[in-house]
Order: structure tokens, then sequence, then C-alpha cells
């Protein structure tokens, strides 16, 4: 008879080992399964098998055509559109650019659903643009990291279906959906102020005014692209598509807009924007099926069971729980990707916030994929934070400090979203 908790301190132990040598997670996951499973004699076929049957889901189709579609419309000319939208809207503003950069962020992370999708191509546009019109080039990345958040939480995105999977499927991703657009647009408002408060103090410049003409072309140009959006949502709520239908469908709308409508690039485009979403794919399903075999071997070490009686006796206070549970998502959030962690917590602590704090399942994923997203832009390892510090040409760590005020909107943002269920929890009611 093996002894769990070695088992439990080889699994643990070699995961933090290869994740400081720097190993890439996915086989810092799958290798320390197989360190796991020798030590337990488990048979390698049955954890080669929790791999394979971790992306043998329907459910997980829709990722595929959601990266698609975020690709086709990225490269064909949305962004610049959603960037011009949002200019008319609130362009006039001090510091008109950063309140366009997070709005924008808004509409195209709707699209995308990809925090680094959306830093790589708002950024692109609007860092260079920002620091030649005056605006310091540390608050640039820090406005276009940070609202790139908005990206994973408002919907579609791919995450919560992520997230409904690794629950077992019984959350309903429609719900996740929709719990997710009142704290994603309120995340959005809070980085706004954050902006303008800092434009304010530092007199940064505001942007020409739109001519009602002008303004008319523009709204209709990117209202083409957002109805994706609109298709994406209203077809899953209404019950007319699953997530995968309707993820399919704004495939084939997406194509239709850029290749017939906006026709900014040749149809001969398209096989690079299929191999750079294949690799993007390739990369978060290799995730979820390293991470799904690693789950499982928390759940056969009962691990879940250790950390629920562990969290209760420290504390039996629900306050106390959520936040000791909102700071470990935290830290977590800034040491590992998003994909794999999603598929790793969520079995271990929807048990303790369901079934010891009475919270609803809705509520923990938008709470769960908010602070997962902050990590984002966090270092150690924040893509999004890596990809913004390119863009501007500035340092990790100037880049990070200009960032606090930003952190600490987003984190004001978690504790909503934690203690006022009916932030996540009004829409999805209503459903």
């Amino acid at each position: 008879m093996h002894d769990a908790g070695t088992a439990t301190a080889i699994l643990m132990g070699s995961f933090v080992i290869l994740l400081l040598l720097k190993f890439p997670i996915t086989f810092t996951l799958f290798i320390s399964s197989v360190f796991t499973a020798i030590y337990l004699r488990i048979p390698m076929m049955s954890i080669l098998q929790r791999t394979v049957s971790g992306v043998n889901s329907f459910s997980l189709l829709a990722i595929p055509f959601f990266i698609l579609a975020g690709e086709i419309m990225g490269k064909g000319g949305i962004s610049r559109r959603l960037v011009e939208f949002s200019n008319v809207l609130v362009g006039r503003v001090r510091g008109g650019l950063a309140q366009v950069n997070v709005l924008a962020s808004m509409f195209f992370g709707g699209i995308s659903g990809s925090a680094v999708a959306d830093v790589s191509s708002i950024g692109t546009m609007l860092i260079p643009m920002m620091v030649e019109k005056g605006y310091d080039d540390d608050y640039s990345v820090a406005v276009t990291v940070t609202s790139s958040c908005q990206g994973v939480i408002i919907p579609p995105s791919h995450n919560m279906i992520i997230f409904s999977l690794a629950a077992g499927g019984g959350v309903s991703v429609g719900k996740l959906f929709m719990g997710g657009l009142v704290p994603g647009i309120i995340l959005g408002v809070a980085l706004m102020i954050v902006s303008y408060i800092i434009a304010v103090k530092r007199n940064y410049p505001k942007e020409r005014k739109y001519t009602l003409k002008e303004a008319a072309k523009v709204s209709r140009d990117a209202i083409l692209g957002l109805l994706t959006i609109v298709i994406i949502i209203g077809g899953v709520v209404s019950g007319v598509f699953t997530a995968t239908e309707s993820a399919s469908v704004a495939v084939v709308y997406a194509f239709i807009v850029t290749f017939f409508i906006y026709r900014e690039i040749s149809i001969k485009e398209m096989p690079k924007i299929l191999l750079h979403a294949l690799r993007t794919l390739a990369m978060v399903m290799s995730l979820i099926a390293a991470a799904s075999a690693f789950g499982w071997l928390l759940a056969y070490l009962r691990i879940p069971q250790a950390v629920t009686s562990f969290l209760l006796s420290i504390s039996h206070n629900k306050i106390v729980l959520l936040l000791l549970i909102n700071l470990m998502l935290l830290v977590l959030g800034a040491i590992m990707d998003m994909a794999p962690l999603i598929i790793i917590v969520t079995p271990i602590l929807l048990p303790v916030v369901v079934g010891e704090l009475g919270m609803d399942p809705v509520q923990f994923g938008i709470m769960l994929i908010l602070n997962l997203a902050i990590g984002l832009c966090t270092p150690p390892v924040g893509s999004a934070l890596f990809v913004g510090s390119a863009i501007g040409k500035i340092s990790i760590e100037k880049a990070t400090k200009a960032m606090l005020p930003f952190y600490l909107a987003m984190l004001v943002v978690v504790l909503l979203v934690t203690f006022i269920p009916a932030m996540s929890m009004t829409i999805p009611n209503l459903m």
C-alpha cells in the first residue's frame, strides 16, 4: 500500500521544481503526473487515457471556432474600426486615447475572448499612437495590458467553457457568459476612472471631435463587427444554438464580413490565419490534456477534501475563507497559465465554495476567472504583460510599476464580485 502523503508530495513537489526550472507548463503537468503514477504503480495507459479524455469533449469544440473567429476579425480590420468607434464615443474626454484603449478592449474582448490577442491587436495600434501624442510609454502599456483582461470576462470566453467542463459539465455555459457581462463592464469602467484621474493629473490631450457624418460612417462600419458578439451570446442565451454551434456560425459571419464587406485583406491570407489559429489551439488543447491527467491524480489522492479540511481548520468565517481563496488564486495566477489552472483548481475549490460557503457555481466561475485574469498582467509569468512590454519597448519592471493603480481598481472589482452575488448572478437568474 503506497502512502497518499508521499504521492501528494511527489505530485506537488515535482510540479513546483519543474516550474522553477522553467519547463513549459504542459510538460510540467504531464511529467509530474507520470512520476506520481510510477510511485503509485498506476498503469501508464491510465494516465494516457486521462490525458486524451481531457480533450475528448464536444463542449471543447467551441474553442477552435472562437479562436478562429477572433483571428479572422483581428486580421481583417475590425480592431482598427473598434478603435475609431471608441474614439467617437469617448475620445473627447481628457486623456481620450486611454479611454479609447479601454473601450476598444471591451469591444474586441467580446470578439476574441483572449487577453493576449487583445494586447497584440489593440496594443500594436494604440501604444505607439499614444506615445506619439505625448502619453508616457509606461502609462500607455499599463492601460493596454490591464484593459485586455476584459477579454476573458466579457462573453464569449473560451475559459468559461473550460470552467464548465472542469466543474463536471453541470454549469451552464450560457449562464457563465451572462454572469461575466456586468463584472466585465464594471471592470472597464473602473479602469477608465483610473485612466481619467491619471490623465487629468498629467494633462494628457483630448482627441478631435467627429462630425455627425463621420461618426455615422465609423459607427456603421464597427457595428458589423460587433454583431459577432450578438450572434454568439444571443444564440447561446436564447437556446437557438449551443456554444459550439454559435461559435461556428460566428466563424462564417466573420469570414463574410472580413473578406466580402471590409475587404482589407485578400482571401489568400486565409492559410496564414488558419495556421496562427492552429498554433494557438495546439497550445490551449495540450495544456487542457496535461492538466486533465494532473487533475485526475489530485482527485485520486483526495486532495480536494484535504484542502477543504485545511481551509475550514483556519476559519469557518465566510469572509475570511473567501479572502484566502482570492489570495490563493491571485498568487497561482501570477505563476501559471489560465487554462490548466482552471482545470486543476476548480474541482479542488468548487466543493468548498458551494458546499461550505453556499456560493453559486456561476458566481465562483466568474470570481475564479477574474482572479486568474489579473495573473495575465502580473509578473513573473503574465503573458499579456510580456506582450504589452514588448510592443511598448519598455522593461517588465517599469510596466508593472505603472500598473499599480490599475491593479488596485481590478482588486476592488474582484472583491465586489466575491461579496455581492447580484453582480454576476442577476442576469443569469433572469434567464
